[in-house]
């Protein structure tokens, strides 16, 4: 088996989840998008390898130990559960417009991940800023 640092040319850095998740679904979404116009069994590999992803999305958001809000969650479950229909539905007749909202779902949901990231990283201190906080406290 070959690991994703051997297959892709680039891979996250391990430590950041939502990053990685970002990684996976933009990964998925250029495979779907550069396959799906044939040949048929590399488009079936990357459907496949995009519902497993979902699969596993899916898994962590019915998990009780998830902390998203409700909303969000009961949003992203919705979205899975029509890429397992969608995904089917292709699995059995290979179909390219049809691949688009797959394509689509993924590059929002991988791009809204990353731009919470970018916000989340800009939000944190700075080391300096905690260096000053914890010598004024001392």
């Amino acid at each position: 088996m070959a690991y994703p640092a051997q297959i892709y040319q680039t891979t996250p850095s391990p430590g950041n989840p939502a990053r990685t998740e970002a990684w996976a679904l933009l990964e998925s979404a250029r495979d779907l998008s550069h396959t799906k116009s044939g040949p048929v069994d590399r488009f079936l590999a990357a459907l496949r390898r995009n519902w497993r992803l979902w699969t596993i999305f899916q898994a962590s958001l019915l998990d009780p130990a998830c902390t998203l809000p409700a909303d969000i969650r009961g949003n992203l479950i919705g979205l899975a559960n029509f890429i397992d229909k969608r995904s089917a539905q292709l699995l059995a007749k290979p179909e390219p417009g049809l691949v688009d909202a797959l394509i689509n779902i993924n590059v929002q949901i991988g791009e809204g991940l990353l731009a919470g990231a970018r916000a989340a990283a800009q939000q944190a201190p700075k080391p300096s800023q905690r260096a000053g906080a914890i010598a004024e406290t001392a």
